[in-house]
């Protein structure tokens, strides 16, 4: 994995596979360079060069105290530079929020695909308390409640799924990324109500999302496509609840690029 230096100094980590026209990927929460795995491998298959890349407080890459929405867009437009620019930048869930907001901000993301996207137009999620109360929980060195507490309050899971995943193994396994569902939810807060600038970008943009998903994505996603001016709304049916098919991905980025 390659190394590169973000405007305040934290080291990010990326990796670039295949060879043609580039996309840049950005992970959901709770997720590392590794889980876009798939979707890279079928963008290269399909004849692209795909980039993935840890985001701030995750995996191979660093961390800096009190960092923002405005260092992880510094962070994807450091990654962009270092692959020698995007054609375009695929984002899934809390990643094409920071897609569409770096755009916004003036980084030079090449066309904009942005797979189910949480916004919350209407201001009705988690309050927003919820990044301060996050971080106590880093702070206080229990990671893995943090991670509950984001899944409960940011993501909606029910609490007996929650608690299946602690019996389980999994939120302990997920605890090394609690710092990062303070960012989440900073980044989520930061484009609620979203309108005038946020979503006046002059890149293409395609809104995705499955036939088969969570009702908030849908509205979101819906929405989203209306709001932004000659935007395209896709559905993916092979992309099913909140998890985006690759090879079907790959395809519709492949027949708009």
């Amino acid at each position: 994995m390659s190394i590169v230096a973000s405007a305040d100094g934290t080291p990010i980590g990326f990796t670039a596979a295949g060879s043609g026209r580039t996309i840049v990927i950005v992970n959901g929460a709770l997720s590392t360079a590794a889980d876009a795995a798939p979707l890279a491998q079928a963008l290269t298959d399909a004849g692209f060069r795909a980039v993935v890349w840890d985001r701030r407080a995750r995996g191979a890459s660093g961390d800096r105290t009190g960092s923002t929405p405005d260092d992880e867009v510094a962070d994807l437009a450091a990654v962009i530079e270092a692959a020698g620019g995007a054609d375009a930048v695929l984002g899934h869930s809390s990643g094409a929020v920071l897609a569409l907001y770096a755009a916004s901000r003036g980084v030079p993301t090449g066309a904009l695909f942005l797979s189910e996207p949480p916004i919350d137009f209407d201001g009705q999620g988690f309050g927003e308390d919820l990044p301060a109360r996050l971080q106590a929980l880093v702070d206080a060195g229990t990671p893995e409640e943090a991670v509950a507490s984001f899944q409960l309050d940011a993501v909606g899971l029910p609490a007996e799924m929650v608690e299946a995943g602690r019996a389980s193994g999994q939120l302990a396994a997920l605890a090394p990324l609690g710092q990062s569902t303070v960012y989440d939810a900073l980044l989520t807060l930061r484009l609620r109500r979203a309108e005038g600038a946020l979503l006046d970008v002059s890149v293409p943009v395609t809104v995705l999302r499955g036939a088969q998903t969570f009702p908030f994505l849908v509205a979101a996603a819906d929405r989203l496509a209306d709001e932004i001016a000659d935007a395209e709304l896709v559905i993916v049916p092979e992309s099913i609840m909140h998890r985006p098919d690759p090879a079907a991905t790959a395809r519709v980025i492949g027949e708009r690029l």
